[in-house]
């Protein structure tokens, strides 16, 4: 099992990762009848997007042996969604990358491209929209 999700009243839950014990709650969004007082669930869906994205970009760089540091990457995350079934239309992210990284163009490609085709992109349904941009520093 990897978590457990507790309903705690007020459109609000409570999801507890089992292995860390590590705590997040959620609640509705204000377009929903929420109190958007925290992450609601699809929010945690596109911020997942991201955070996996720069993950493996940092397991990548791990693995291939470079001395690099992604430290201080950002990534901006915009979720856009439709009606009708209500539902995630699409998910944008801006990755920018900080002024002390330094990457040639081979190892930038590879990033994106390992960015592109990480398991949450990867699980999303195909006619969601993505719009991933990355802004390298000069």
């Amino acid at each position: 099992m990897t978590s457990t999700v507790i309903y705690k009243g007020a459109l609000r839950t409570e999801l507890t990762h089992l292995q860390s014990g590590s705590i997040v709650e959620n609640d509705a969004p204000t377009d929903n009848q929420g109190k958007g007082e925290r992450f609601s669930p699809t929010d945690l869906v596109a911020t997942a997007l991201a955070s996996c994205m720069l993950t493996t970009m940092g397991i990548k760089a791990q693995l291939s042996g470079w001395n690099i540091q992604l430290e201080d990457t950002k990534a901006e995350v915009t979720k856009i969604m439709k009606a009708e079934p209500r539902r995630i239309g699409g998910i944008k992210v801006h990755i920018y990358f900080p002024a002390h990284l330094q990457v040639d163009a081979k190892q930038k490609a590879i990033l994106e491209n390992t960015a592109r085709t990480c398991p949450v992109e990867r699980s999303l349904h195909p006619d969601m929209e993505l719009d991933i941009q990355f802004t390298w520093a000069s």
